[in-house]
């Protein structure tokens, strides 16, 4: 991608290249240890089949806006970004027991059958599927570190690895905590900070802009931009969650009430409920057998109440500071240009 012209299509063609002919590679060498394994390695090709690859144009593009030109090993050293969200992705599937991603059986839902002689075959396939994550992870790690860019420039961004981690993990285990608690709309948007934004948006950029080698003025805008356009993603994914076509986003649509997940929008929802309402609620959150009319009742509180709504003039700000940080960045047109669109397309969208 020689052009300055952000052109989204050409950048996703060039991460899946390398990203699924690096996982390909590394499925192989994992299976030929023993052909039990096999199920196994096919779910690591499987985390990374699909995915709209932002955390790699964002990381891309904090590197673009530190001033480098197109590096094909700065692509790579991107694409391990995705490696990370795959890792994120199994793991987290796996915390909420839910059976649809990309409208495929999830990782621990697909691997039960190569356990299925176990007495105990779901814990088994838990097990597996967390240790699918785990390999993801690693091989994140070791693609950055092998990516072809200079050693100096590396340390540069390393650091930057440990926090993103940290606060990945601490967005998961805050999510945990705050499940079937009351909704409070300031713990859900901690989550989705924590657990989504700064991990999709925020650090992507940091670690490009990193090693570019970019300045504090330039980081600093990294993460005025970042930080509300994650949350921005975060909210969206939320609306079409419970209200998007299952169709287009391949997940299941009840999962966030039927685990009765600390969403902002079941927050919103409960701040403005009267109390037979929220009485209603308890008796539908949290409910594993939640069926299609319970999961209307739940959508038509949240109608009534304005809660889609409130979320999308939530989005609709986060996405206006985040452009707005832009305006008083100082960094290359081009860079300027492709963020502004990024901001569009990660909070615009219908999957």
């Amino acid at each position: 991608m020689a052009s300055e012209r952000w052109d989204p299509a050409a950048f996703r063609t060039r991460v899946d290249a390398v990203l699924h002919r690096y996982v390909a590679e590394e499925a192989d060498r994992f299976a030929e240890v023993d052909p039990l394994l096999a199920p196994v390695a096919g779910q690591l090709e499987a985390a990374v089949a699909d995915g709209k690859r932002l955390r790699a144009a964002f990381c891309y593009w904090g590197w673009r806006a530190g001033g480098q030109p197109d590096s094909d090993a700065l692509v790579r050293a991107a694409v391990s970004m995705e490696l990370v969200h795959a890792a994120a992705v199994v793991h987290d599937d796996l915390i909420d027991e839910s059976p649809l991603r990309h409208g495929r059986p999830t990782a621990h839902v697909a691997l039960h059958e190569a356990v299925r002689h176990r007495s105990r075959a779901g814990a088994a396939a838990r097990s597996l599927a967390m240790l699918v994550g785990d390999l993801l992870m690693a091989l994140a790690g070791r693609l950055f570190a092998e990516s072809g860019l200079p050693a100096a420039y590396l340390v540069r961004a390393r650091p930057l690895w440990a926090v993103m981690a940290r606060e990945l993990i601490a967005g998961e285990c805050l999510e945990i905590l705050c499940t079937e608690t009351d909704p409070d709309t300031s713990a859900s948007l901690k989550v989705i900070r924590y657990k989504t934004a700064k991990y999709t948006v925020e650090q992507p950029l940091l670690i490009g802009s990193a090693l570019a080698g970019a300045g504090p003025r330039v980081r600093e805008g990294c993460s005025a931009y970042g930080l509300p356009l994650g949350e921005a993603f975060q909210l969206r994914d939320d609306l079409l969650g419970l209200f998007g076509d299952p169709g287009r986003t391949g997940k299941a649509g009840a999962d966030d009430v039927r685990g009765r997940r600390p969403t902002a929008l079941l927050a919103e929802t409960w701040r403005l409920a009267g109390e037979d309402e929220r009485e209603l609620l308890r008796g539908l959150l949290g409910r594993r057998d939640l069926d299609g009319e319970g999961l209307e009742t739940v959508r038509e509180v949240m109608r009534r109440h304005q809660a889609p709504d409130r979320v999308e003039a939530m989005i609709a700000a986060r996405v206006e500071e985040a452009v707005g940080a832009l305006r008083d960045l100082d960094v290359p047109a081009h860079a300027t240009t492709a963020l502004t669109a990024l901001a569009h397309s990660a909070a615009v969208r219908l999957s």
